[in-house]
């Protein structure tokens, strides 16, 4: 891996890992039109940049994640059924299904097509839960069941969540919200699995690659969130379901060409 291929996939993970479009299987697929081999030190920069993309949430709701106890009872609610899965299954996650292109956009496509069909039949109501501190235990305890079937590449965790909390009665701008601050123990906890069998006995310049990867998936994450949180304020996420649909298909034909 080069430089540039670093920042490419900087820029790929900071935009991707908080819309509902998956973002390791845009690693993922990114890395094979790379030509970047998934070698132990690739790995391990993936797991660093998304620790560049945790720090931007970590940035921006600094307020909500530090000050907020009804927040954090419905987060750590929420992450108990990853949490779970993620240990039982963490051998075969990473041996069977990481790295599976096939997977990957199958992932990508059913997904794009459940988000479009939520769209289509979810209207907005005034009643909806508009703040993350009023939605009840047990309904932040489904969106984190949600969010467990995220274990497979290419659903996108931002998407589940999302998913499930509009299916449970969530304005978009609460639901987006959830599921950034929801990210945070969530990749926190699969990144330290992943860091824990790292020696981090790298060059000088794969150091600098991963220092590139960090800052450029940390930059991109914090104009991606912002920018992300202002369309939904006034959109639905229609775009982001045929997004995916589109980009499955489109990346199945480069894969199999």
């Amino acid at each position: 891996m080069n430089i540039l291929q670093a920042l490419i996939l900087s820029i790929v993970e900071g935009i991707s890992e908080f819309l509902p479009i998956s973002s390791t299987g845009h690693l993922i697929l990114a890395a094979d039109i790379l030509k970047v081999a998934q070698t132990s030190f690739v790995k391990d920069f993936e797991i660093i940049i998304q620790l560049g993309a945790i720090l931007a949430i970590v940035v921006l709701y600094w307020n909500t994640l530090f000050k907020s106890v009804a927040v954090w009872k419905r987060i750590i609610v929420a992450f108990i059924p990853t949490g779970i899965i993620g240990l039982i299954l963490f051998k075969f996650i990473k041996t069977y299904l990481l790295g599976n292109l096939y997977i990957t956009l199958i992932s990508l496509l059913v997904g794009g097509v459940a988000l479009i069909a939520l769209e289509l039949i979810y209207k907005e109501k005034e009643y909806h839960i508009d703040n993350i501190a009023k939605m009840s235990l047990p309904k932040a305890f489904v969106i984190g069941l949600f969010q467990s079937i995220a274990v497979i590449p290419g659903v996108s965790r931002s998407a589940a969540t999302i998913i499930g909390a509009l299916f449970l009665g969530t304005k978009r701008k609460a639901a987006a919200e959830f599921s950034f601050i929801l990210a945070v123990p969530t990749m926190l906890a699969a990144t330290s699995l992943d860091l824990i069998r790292t020696n981090f006995s790298y060059s000088p310049s794969e150091w600098m690659i991963l220092a590139v990867g960090f800052f450029g998936a940390f930059v991109v994450a914090l104009v991606s969130v912002k920018l992300f949180l202002r369309y939904v304020q006034h959109n639905n996420f229609i775009i982001f379901g045929v997004y995916r649909v589109i980009a499955a298909i489109l990346f199945f034909l480069i894969v199999i060409r």
